[in-house]
């Protein structure tokens, strides 16, 4: 049989390796996946359902040949807000949401817009939803009890400080161990999975010195049931659906990030290129099956992703094979799980919060002191105080603004003259000066995106132009122009109308094709003048030459051309030259 596509050149010698890599990946995402759906306000199960549904098909499915995919740390803020404010079956029906949005937005081929997302955005609410997970933890690692979960930080700070009375030392002890085995076992034994080792001694010790004194995933939550995901069809109804669509929206776009984030990374550690508008496709249908088993959202996972690479995978069937090993472990040893300690989840999310905090970009960043540093801060600290939709939204406005500002400030309007000096005749900025001017004759270079934020330019030539009573023809040199927008267009055409009226003759050299393109189709070329439209600065200045005849030179000091010897002689502009 001969292997295409993704599993192109496929051997036996490479299921070997899938099979080594995705047993790995697989005992990895057991403790993770139990602890992101405690973290996120739900039963244990439900975060393995979801690596076993979700992984398998976002394997399949999706465009990255290395891609790892189930429940994540960045989903904890927002799910448990869902689970707070709606409840747990109205997150199934926005899962599923989220997974048509998902798709669709693979179909629509909107996979490579997401890379537009600006980075302090990223790194902001990345960090921000770091914090929260790390700060959720806290009660777990101190084993305070009657701890109420509050949607907000702030409040889940507030239940801390007020339930520290509580505090457990069993528990402390327990968490440190199993910190102490994340710690030290990539050290000691780098090919076995920290995150296991820690949940297996913290829970006999537990088990072993301190029966009775600390609370286990099973006196939280109940036993695991040790049995096949079963399907549940989600009840849908129109009111629900409208009520689920913004969190559905949310949750679909921070799964798209964190997917292309996660395959970017697979792309890097391995030289593929992967399918982004394919992945995102992968992604929707895995979260419309997901919900319909009793799973939550998912996306890709990138320390998982970069553990399944490095473990040797050689394509997707990797990601399977790890869906059927949680799936495997849970049939056969799902009650044994119910004897951990919320004490011994709790470090395992603070390792993952550490991991995804990007601390080094983040205090990079925000060392720069410029207007990205300002993004980032604002979009982290709204994370943690707000929530993460005020925070993407805010973060976005403000960078769309500061970019805006940028954009508007490399805006530019020139005078220019004749440089008679340099042989060429070019037309120099230098060569405007109090002493050498020309009433009559103004050529103006604008350079920049001529676009709604920059229309001031445009308003103050305007003023300039029209304050001079002497001036007879202006050159507008729109060669540095590369794009203009429709408001931009208006005031350009404002511009000219207005000149036109005061009798302003009206020159355009070196036009770009979609700032003429954009005036054709409104008409402002027709408006000027084909035959007043040049494709270069000397062949407008020729036409002037040879068809324009001016007024008295009204005082001039310095002709544009040359000297002008007859300070105030009438005639035609090639008698001041001559």
């Amino acid at each position: 049989m001969k292997w295409v596509g993704r599993f192109s050149g496929y051997s036996a010698h490479a299921f070997r390796k899938d099979l080594v890599s995705g047993c790995i990946v697989g005992i990895v995402a057991i403790p993770l996946g139990m602890a992101f759906a405690i973290a996120s306000g739900v039963r244990p199960e439900y975060g393995l359902y979801t690596t076993i549904i979700a992984g398998i098909l976002i394997s399949l499915l999706g465009g990255s040949k290395f891609q790892i995919g189930g429940p994540t740390g960045a989903f904890i803020p927002v799910l448990l807000a869902v689970v707070m404010q709606y409840g747990y079956e109205n997150l199934l029906v926005a899962g599923f949401l989220a997974g048509v949005f998902l798709v669709l937005m693979g179909l629509l081929r909107l996979g490579s817009l997401i890379k537009f997302i600006p980075k302090p955005v990223t790194i902001g609410f990345t960090s921000g939803i770091a914090v929260i997970i790390f700060s959720g933890q806290i009660a777990n690692f101190l084993g305070l009890e009657e701890v109420e979960r509050h949607e907000y930080f702030f409040y889940n700070m507030k239940e801390i400080f007020l339930r520290i009375s509580s505090l457990n030392l069993y528990s402390v002890l327990i968490a440190g161990i199993c910190l102490a085995a994340l710690i030290l076992t990539p050290k000691i034994l780098p090919k076995v999975p920290g995150s296991l080792v820690g949940i297996i001694a913290s829970t006999l010790i537990a088990a072993w010195l301190f029966p009775g004194k600390l609370t286990t995933i099973g006196a939280a939550y109940g036993p695991i049931p040790a049995e096949l995901p079963s399907f549940a069809p989600l009840d849908f109804t129109w009111d629900r659906i409208l009520l689920m669509l913004q969190p559905a929206l949310i949750i679909a776009m921070l799964g798209s990030i964190e997917s292309l984030l996660s395959a970017v990374v697979a792309d890097e550690m391995t030289g593929t290129r992967h399918n982004s508008n394919r992945e995102l496709i992968g992604q929707g249908v895995a979260n419309m099956a997901a919900p319909l088993f009793g799973g939550i959202p998912a996306t890709g996972a990138i320390a998982r992703t970069a553990t399944n690479i490095k473990s040797g995978a050689a394509s997707p069937l990797s990601g399977v094979i790890h869906g059927i090993v949680v799936l495997l472990i849970v049939v056969l040893f799902a009650p044994y799980a119910s004897s951990i300690p919320l004490a011994s989840m709790a470090p395992i999310l603070m390792v993952v919060a550490w991991n995804m905090s990007e601390y080094k970009n983040f205090t990079h960043m925000l060392k720069m002191r410029t207007g990205d540093s300002l993004i980032l801060l604002v979009t982290f600290v709204l994370t943690v105080f707000t929530t993460l939709t005020v925070a993407v939204q805010a973060g976005l406005a403000l960078a769309v603004i500061l970019f805006l500002k940028r954009m508007s400030g490399i805006v530019a309007v020139n005078k220019m003259l004749p440089d008679h000096t340099s042989g060429k005749e070019k037309v120099q900025a230098h060569m405007v000066t109090e002493e050498r001017n020309c009433p009559q004759l103004g050529i103006y270079t604008i350079e920049g995106t001529l676009f709604f934020g920059a229309t001031h330019v445009l308003e103050n030539l305007e003023e300039k132009l029209l304050g001079d009573p002497d001036l007879r023809v202006v050159l507008l040199r729109m060669g540095r122009v590369p794009f203009m927008d429709t408001t931009a267009e208006a005031n350009f055409i404002s511009l000219i109308q207005r000149l036109m009226q005061r009798g302003v003759i009206v020159l355009i050299s070196g036009i770009k094709p979609q700032p003429k393109e954009l005036l054709v189709k409104t008409g402002g070329y027709a408006l000027i003048g084909d035959s007043r439209c040049f494709e270069h600065t000397g062949e407008a200045l020729n036409y002037a030459l040879e068809h324009l005849q001016f007024h008295k030179c009204l005082g001039c000091k310095q002709f544009a051309f040359r000297e002008c010897t007859t300070l105030s002689s009438t005639g035609s502009l090639r008698q001041h030259i001559s």
